[in-house]
């Protein structure tokens, strides 16, 4: 999957996670914190062997918000 995918993706992915655990401060955070989230959640499924992030499909949007979630929870974690 090409950087440009990743982005795409990670923004979708960013957008839709801040639905689940919102963070303090502006959209750009969110969608770093997004693209972030969906290489993490390309790596860690990939290395449990659930699959790999492919392309723009349904499959790889949720790996990709389920790291975007993470990352967001670790995020908010290490700023407390």
């Amino acid at each position: 999957m090409g950087i440009l995918s990743w982005i795409i993706l990670g923004l979708i992915a960013g957008w839709i996670a801040k639905f689940f655990m919102p963070i303090n401060g502006g959209l750009i955070k969110t969608l770093v914190l997004g693209v972030i989230g969906a290489i993490v959640g390309g790596y860690i499924s990939t290395f449990f062997g659930l699959g790999s992030v492919t392309g723009l499909n349904l499959f790889s949007l949720i790996i990709a918000v389920l790291g975007a979630v993470l990352v967001i929870f670790v995020f908010r974690w290490l700023t407390k």
